[in-house]
């Protein structure tokens, strides 16, 4: 594993039972990129996903983070590696306020004093910073979604995992949070992103890995990409690629 790859996904397969959700996948993430994992529904992207958040352990294969092998740590202990997640659907404790909300990521590196004041800086970095004492339950669904990159960025991540960040938002609230990735990458911080809409996150990324069936069927630049004709039938067709 080269210095300037922070993730390297070697050969990993995962069954459940007789479905193979991925097969014999190989994928590198270099150190400070934000990369692009995409591909049509079904494409085996969430399972990948998981696999390297710690959801559960690849059938085969291993998993490497920053020169460590990590394929069969929990999930919490990849959290104290340097490996942080959000969701595809907003897992906010609705309960608790906003500031509370990111102090449960901060704990992970703070006692309670140092926490707070580390859940406050990150609160403003999401402009978050108005809604700190608000229950969760009354955000916005947009904001809900910065909560959740707050709290894991409160956690002080080397890899940032976003989970459909920019779906289900007005196009206006995408470019905020397109804005804000950005922002966390120039921190330092390696980014990928499971994503479907495609007019944001493609001038966002740096790569991007096509999964289709459970394969990789694709990886380079956005601009590469696009083009590529197989990536073409697996998003629109044999007949668009004829096109």
């Amino acid at each position: 594993m080269s210095g300037d790859t922070i993730l390297a996904v070697e050969k990993v397969t995962r069954r459940f039972g007789g479905l193979v959700a991925n097969s014999d996948i190989d994928m590198v993430v270099k150190r400070g990129e934000i990369l692009g994992l995409i591909g049509p529904n079904g494409a085996g992207k969430s399972t990948l996903f998981n696999l390297i958040a710690g959801s559960f352990p690849p059938s085969e294969g291993r998993i490497v983070f920053d020169g460590a092998d990590i394929t069969r740590l929990s999930a919490p202990k990849r959290c104290q590696l340097g490996i942080a997640r959000t969701f595809q659907v907003p897992k906010s404790f609705d309960t608790m306020t906003v500031i509370e909300n990111v102090i449960v990521g901060a704990y992970v590196r703070h006692g309670s004093a140092a926490a707070r004041r580390a859940a406050l800086e990150v609160l403003d970095f999401a402009a978050l910073s108005g809604s700190a004492d608000k229950p969760a339950s009354e955000l916005t669904p947009p904001e809900k979604r910065r909560l959740e990159v707050a709290r894991a960025l409160a956690t002080q991540p080397k890899l940032l995992l976003l989970d459909e960040v920019l779906t289900g938002i007005t196009p206006s609230e995408a470019r905020l949070g397109v804005e804000l990735v950005k922002r966390v990458r120039e921190k330092g911080v390696t980014v990928v992103m499971v994503e479907h809409v495609m007019e944001f996150v493609m001038p966002l990324v740096d790569r991007a890995v096509v999964l289709d069936l459970g394969r990789v069927l694709a990886e380079g630049t956005p601009a590469e990409v696009v083009r590529d004709p197989r990536v073409i039938t697996a998003y629109l067709g044999d007949r668009h690629r004829a096109a």
